[in-house]
């Protein structure tokens, strides 16, 4: 028997749907998912269309002018970032493009923007992954690149505001200096990796290159701006390659990491740990590098090639789950609608340890099962994979089997369903056995 439309839904998609047929030809749905115009999720409560940036400072504008002003204390900000992450984790729950959504999630990851930033990050993170990941996750990694490093969310969370130009004339002025968290992230996490041999002086070159860069939250034009007086005057060296001063240097910048042969390394390495497994296969790794190398950055190109890999479909189960991705497959396995459950998924992420849009660091979460299963955090699954069992007490224990795991659950999985005593321990049993935990 075929197994891989089954395998596509799981190791490429978020998990199968009962409401959603399992494909005929699985690479033929996965490209359909990728050629295909992006769905967006819905708009979260209370918009008619999804706020972007300048809604988002209007909203934590409001809120502190209230309370500066004592007369409201509730926190729109995170009224806010609650419904956004709701409607954004039900649209998981729901979508029939969940190749798409997963690498969505990916490039999200990949450049990691934290609630952990504070509300004048928070309030524009929905806007961030719909102006910045989502119109780019099928273009050129270097348009994505460009569009993220120039948002106000990633320019807030890695406080690029506060570096200033040494020789400009507001550091001269102010005696202000530099802040290299956007340079250096850019450098370790985004494009190079370490492994590339940058040196310190790189990153201080390429945090005087960004310098001027920043955010307005109040007066027009909202959003990201270019402040000449906080920019280094003069060229700088990145890499020994020469920028000149002023804003467009930013994307040279940029267009030329996003080219580097160690960027198409470090991205198809990642690339491959997530889709794969944790330990990458060098032929792998060296396939899609070199897909990323010759085709400009084409993620559409990368995107298409990944299911495409021999290493993609054998073995079966490679990857542990994230908190986060079991949690959309249990709602997936048991059809529940997302734009109800949005919210009981945000609550499980945070009980599991992997709150939405909270990542610790700069890096996101982490992609290897190692991260994942101490004995406190197994314990913790177990607990939420029994609550969440309760939810589907109307279902057929066996039939949730047939949807979620099919030809691939081994003998003793469909054993223990169907020996236990109830539905409730029926469905906890097949949502912690080691084959749903896994993708």
């Amino acid at each position: 028997m075929d197994t891989r439309p089954l395998q596509a839904a799981i190791r490429f998609g978020l998990g199968p749907r009962p409401d959603q047929p399992l494909p005929a030809d699985p690479l033929a749905w996965l490209d359909a998912q990728i050629e295909a115009e992006d769905t967006p999720p819905p708009p979260p409560q209370d918009f008619e269309i999804p706020p972007g940036t300048v809604e988002g400072y209007r909203i934590w504008r409001e809120k502190i002018d209230a309370q500066r002003a004592m007369r409201d204390t509730r926190d729109t900000v995170w009224f806010l970032v609650r419904d956004e992450a709701a409607a954004m984790f039900g649209w998981c729950i729901d979508t029939p493009a969940p190749y798409r959504e997963r690498l969505v999630d990916f490039w999200t990851n990949h450049f990691t923007v934290s609630r952990r930033g504070g509300d004048a990050v928070s309030c524009v993170l929905g806007a961030y992954i719909r102006e910045a990941i989502r119109p780019h996750v099928t273009g050129r990694f270097a348009d994505m690149l460009v569009a993220v490093i120039k948002h106000p969310a990633m320019l807030g969370y890695l406080d690029q505001a506060s570096s200033v130009g040494p020789g400009s004339p507001y550091g001269r002025k102010r005696g202000r200096g530099l802040n290299e968290n956007l340079a250096r992230e850019l450098l370790e996490l985004h494009t190079l990796s370490p492994a590339a041999g940058y040196t310190q002086e790189d990153v201080v070159q390429c945090a005087r290159l960004l310098t001027g860069w920043g955010t307005e939250l109040r007066n027009e034009p909202v959003g990201t701006v270019f402040r000449a007086s906080s920019h280094e005057p003069g060229p700088k060296t990145v890499l020994g390659r020469r920028f000149e001063e002023g804003p467009e240097a930013t994307e040279a910048l940029l267009r030329f990491l996003a080219d580097h042969p160690a960027t198409q390394r470090h991205l198809a390495a990642k690339l491959v740990r997530h889709f794969v497994a944790d330990d990458p296969p060098p032929q792998a790794v060296s396939r899609i590098a070199g897909l990323l190398r010759d085709t400009g950055g084409d993620l559409r190109a990368v995107a298409a090639a990944l299911p495409r890999l021999p290493a993609a479909w054998d073995p079966p189960f490679s990857k542990l789950r994230s908190p986060a991705d079991l949690i959309t497959a249990v709602f997936r396995a048991g059809g529940a609608a997302g734009a109800s459950t949005g919210q009981a998924a945000l609550s499980a992420c945070a009980l599991l340890n992997q709150p939405f849009w909270s990542a610790p660091q700069p890096n996101g979460w982490p992609d290897q099962a190692a991260d994942w299963l101490g004995p406190e955090a197994a314990m913790q699954r177990l607990d939420w994979l029994y609550d969440a069992a309760g939810r589907f007490g109307r279902l057929d224990p066996m039939q949730v089997l047939e949807t979620s795991l099919g030809p691939l659950a081994p003998r003793d999985t469909l054993q223990a369903v169907r020996g236990a005593g109830s539905t409730r321990e029926a469905l906890a049993l097949l949502f912690a056995s080691p084959e749903f935990q896994r993708r």
